[in-house]
């Protein structure tokens, strides 16, 4: 198998997960004969220090030749701390989803359960949760007409859906749900949302075509409490762009940090694989980042773009080894993690590279 992967590091730690991510691929490569070339794009606060461009057209056209594309994160604290600022790092991101119509994130929960005591809820409530979310991307308040009173003093954004936008992420969220659990969850707030109606009778229209999946509509502000109080209820989740960013956010407490989670971002062409979390400009350069969602989002890269199954388990199954070791980064140590065995970027990053070529000659 011959790919070409698009490298987008972006901004504070994302270089240094995402070079974990390449290393990790690189690995698989030479392990299972397949080939990769890597390219490097630039987007966020780099792209805009040295173009004043938040997604340069070089790095949208290199996006679209590519095969997949492997990014980082973007943002700043400059732009947290003004929000006048007309050009930002996020706009890149948005950008580039919908020019290459990326309309469903993917974000599998994955639960490792040497990390229950990492998480802020209790190990009885979280073992055995395994959730599917699916968002939808190119839609919402994030693309909405936005506007600004000249006295500043109002400010609107449009929460708008189209019907087949609705239609096309909750084909695939069903199709999800019928090789898993066949249950699916969609989240809106039909009772005050006009969009959310919409969104709920186009799930409703969609639901008949999957009569096998058990289908049921919760209410955002509900669904925000039942992901806490019992997330094995879940399998399968659907839901809008603004919800389903909140939600996932919520859902990382689930597996105990920020750290150990990926996400796919898919439409009809080129796939998208990021970890969820964000630039974390306050640990940037210290070796202190958990690169292990970055890695997880190249075994998702594997199996969705390429269809390699086996080496994206190969990866998964490295890291449960890294975990049931006891080898932890700063954001999923308890008390009971001996100094030993507490890891800088690159020490976790080579630990899992070493992990992975252990199993592939044992396999």
């Amino acid at each position: 198998m011959k790919k070409n992967i698009l490298v987008i590091p972006g901004d504070g730690i994302g270089p240094e997960v995402t070079a974990w991510g390449k290393a990790v691929l690189t690995e698989i490569a030479e392990l299972s004969g397949h080939e990769f070339t890597f390219d490097e794009g630039s987007m966020g606060h780099a792209a805009i220090e040295a173009e004043g461009n938040p997604l340069p057209d070089e790095t949208l056209e290199k996006a679209r030749r590519s095969d997949a594309i492997l990014f980082g994160a973007v943002g700043h604290a400059l732009y947290d701390n003004d929000p006048s600022l007309k050009v930002r790092p996020e706009q890149g991101l948005l950008k580039i989803r919908k020019e290459l119509g990326l309309y469903a994130n993917l974000r599998p929960i994955l639960l490792f359960d040497e990390l229950l005591e990492a998480s802020s809820i209790k190990s009885s409530i979280l073992k055995g949760t395994d959730i599917l979310f699916f968002r939808e991307l190119t839609g919402d308040v994030y693309f909405g007409e936005k506007q600004r009173s000249e006295d500043r003093n109002t400010a609107s954004d449009l929460m708008i859906y189209h019907k087949y936008e609705v239609e096309r992420i909750a084909h695939k969220a069903f199709e999800a749900a019928m090789q898993r659990g066949r249950k699916l969850c969609s989240v809106d707030k039909a009772n005050v949302l006009e969009s959310s109606r919409l969104w709920r009778e186009t799930v409703q229209e969609v639901a008949k075509s999957y009569p096998e999946v058990e289908t049921v509509h919760m209410f955002i502000d509900n669904a925000a409490m039942q992901l806490i109080k019992d997330p094995k209820q879940f399998d399968v989740v659907l839901t809008a762009n603004l919800f389903g960013d909140i939600l996932t956010d919520e859902a990382s407490q689930i597996a105990g940090s920020m750290g150990m989670l990926a996400s796919a971002s898919v439409g009809d062409g080129t796939g998208f694989f990021e970890p969820i979390h964000g630039s974390a400009h306050d640990i940037a350069g210290k070796n202190i980042a958990n690169p292990l969602a970055s890695i997880l989002s190249v075994a998702l890269m594997l199996e969705i773009s390429f269809g390699l199954k086996e080496e994206a388990q190969l990866i998964i199954s490295a890291i449960d080894q890294v975990l049931k070791e006891g080898y932890r980064t700063a954001d999923i140590a308890d008390k009971n993690t001996p100094a030993s065995h507490l890891l800088g970027t690159a020490e976790m990053g080579s630990l899992v590279l070493k992990f992975i070529k252990q199993k592939s000659t044992t396999n």
